[in-house]
């Protein structure tokens, strides 16, 4: 049997089809954008005015009930109570300091360096700390995404190797793929979404919404210093907690990572299967099939049985120019 072959697109048509795509995720990332900025428009704009409204009316209740102090004075007190904040101190009660520059805290602000989560809360200000800093960022932030995907990848070893066991027991490789994938989705999410929040419901005094609201943030390296640990003056935080909370950080950053690769998977257009024929003058006509992998890259696989059972495949010169034709079989 004989099937003719299509004639090749030419290589000037391959951009004219890239650009709409291309274009068409461009304004779905913009419209995506504009959702969340009407949402938050809408739902944070009334809080802010309300609080900022809220701060005027207590402060011009102190400045009249202390009629000795002045509004410049109060602006000067409050911004060297923002400073003093910023600079890791608590004036409240008799706690001058939260230890942040400790041992336990330096270690802690490294992490948050290289994983580029940034909280916020606390930044170096000496200048010897802050150029030493850029050098600790520069090569920690490139350390740091090789180790996050070692660990990635011995996760996703180890997923593979539970679905291939399941696999060899059950007869069933689509089965045991779908529940290896799944195991390692609801594990992951025990291990570093849902049972972590307990822990800083106990540690931090915050509701479990808020505990999980921070682990997200946290994870997805967003961090935004709004929730932030071991910064209340009036609990005493054990030296192993930052530490713990830092492998956390670790190996959740690392699944949260195999977690995002598979949405952009699902996202993105399936690779599509077709085959190619490759010859040459010096070489034997040889049939190949090609598949698109994920990263958009062709990948060769050897025929398999039953593409031309009756033969070796050959072929002829269709009497159009540009259209060849692949016969399998053993006639001539």
């Amino acid at each position: 049997m004989c099937r003719p072959r299509a004639p090749a697109a030419p290589d000037d048509r391959a951009p004219h089809c890239a650009v709409p795509g291309t274009v068409l995720l461009l304004l779905a990332y913009l419209a995506y954008l504009a959702l969340g900025t009407g949402v938050f428009w809408v739902l944070e704009s009334p809080a802010a005015r309300d609080s900022s409204a809220r701060f005027q009316r207590e402060k011009w209740a102190l400045l009249q009930n202390f009629t000795c102090l002045d509004g410049p004075a109060l602006d000067s007190l409050i911004r060297g109570i923002v400073q003093a904040y910023q600079s890791g101190d608590i004036v409240l009660g008799n706690t001058t300091s939260m230890g942040r520059w400790e041992l336990v805290g330096s270690f802690f602000f490294s992490v948050s360096t290289v994983t580029t989560i940034g909280y916020g809360n606390l930044s170096p200000h000496t200048m010897a700390a802050r150029l030493f800093c850029i050098f600790f960022a520069l090569v920690g932030i490139p350390l740091n995404l090789v180790v996050l995907n070692r660990l990635g990848h011995l996760m996703q070893q180890g997923v593979h190797h539970c679905a291939r066991s399941l696999g060899g027991a059950w007869q069933d490789p689509a089965k045991a793929r779908w529940l290896a994938g799944s195991g390692a989705l609801l594990s992951g999410l025990l291990l570093f979404l849902l049972l972590p929040p307990l822990l800083f419901c106990h540690m931090e005094g915050w509701s479990y919404v808020e505990s999980f609201y921070f682990a997200f943030i946290t994870l997805s390296t967003v961090g935004f210093g709004d929730y932030v640990i071991g910064m209340d003056p009036s609990r005493r935080y054990p030296l192993w907690y930052k530490n713990t909370v830092s492998l956390w950080i670790l190996f959740g950053m690392a699944w949260l990572a195999l977690i995002i690769k598979l949405i952009l998977s699902l996202l993105e257009t399936p690779g599509r299967s077709y085959s190619c024929y490759h010859h040459s003058s010096k070489e034997n006509f040889k049939p190949q099939s090609w598949r698109q992998s994920p990263d958009g890259e062709a990948e060769p696989r050897l025929p398999q049985s039953g593409c031309c059972p009756e033969g070796p495949v050959r072929i002829m010169q269709h009497p159009e120019p540009s259209t060849q034709v692949s016969c399998c079989g053993k006639g001539n």
